[in-house]
């Protein structure tokens, strides 16, 4: 049996799929075997440690309050893009749908792919807007204060969490290059899957440490 454009083009979709679905299960694999292996998890970490110090230092609620609502601001930044670019995607599914037949095909689905992706990007988003918000009400509590003292660990949980679910909304973005491709042109979302695959190993990479990767500078004898 000869295979068909529409066959190929159902085989490129799913390969894209497994590849993606197949990198982020093995980087899940990796972080449960060690929590340091990923920038995901390094990065909570530092969020957890950034809390607990300031925390612990008199007159930097403040400050606190000023980095949490700049994260705010960023995250609000991606719900509004993925919002807009959602109506933009559900009026693409509407028009299409009005002309074609109900049989689904590799662009229809794609066409909906986009559109569930854009969603998570903006939910995520939101979620993590929530986050900071609440954050920014326990880290602006007088340090040293019992009331502070009461709600560091839920601080700290409410930025590790934002922080995770906005990391999630950027990839949605980043997941959106080879659904874009493919409703170009099906056999395209597999080569652009491959090339998306390097920028998420670059973008889960662990940072290394600074002492790590600086290189030694020679003493000099002083005459």
């Amino acid at each position: 049996m000869l295979l068909t454009q529409q066959h190929w083009s159902w085989i490129a979709v799913l390969a894209s799929v497994l590849l993606l679905c197949g990198y982020e299960l093995r980087l899940w694999r990796a972080a449960r075997r060690d929590p340091g292996a990923t920038a995901r998890s390094s990065h909570r970490k530092l969020r957890d440690q950034w809390v607990r110090a300031l925390s612990a230092q008199p007159g930097t609620e403040l400050l606190a309050v000023q980095s949490l609502r700049n994260s705010q601001l960023s995250a609000t930044i991606n719900a509004s893009t993925a919002a807009l670019a959602l109506m933009g995607s559900v009026s693409l599914i509407l028009a299409h749908d009005a002309r074609v037949s109900s049989q689904v095909t590799p662009e229809t689905l794609l066409r909906w792919l986009l559109s569930a992706t854009l969603f998570a990007a903006y939910v995520c988003s939101a979620f993590s807007m929530r986050y900071y918000h609440h954050a920014g009400f326990a880290m602006s509590l007088p340090v040293g204060s019992s009331v502070r003292e009461k709600y560091v660990e839920l601080a700290a949980s409410y930025v590790g969490n934002a922080g995770i679910l906005y990391s999630w909304s950027l990839r949605c973005f980043l997941f959106l290059a080879p659904i874009v491709g493919g409703l170009l042109s099906p056999l395209l979302m597999p080569i652009l899957t491959l090339v998306l695959l390097p920028v998420l190993a670059q973008f889960d990479r662990t940072p290394r440490p600074i002492s790590a990767s600086a290189p030694s500078v020679p003493s000099r004898a002083t005459t």
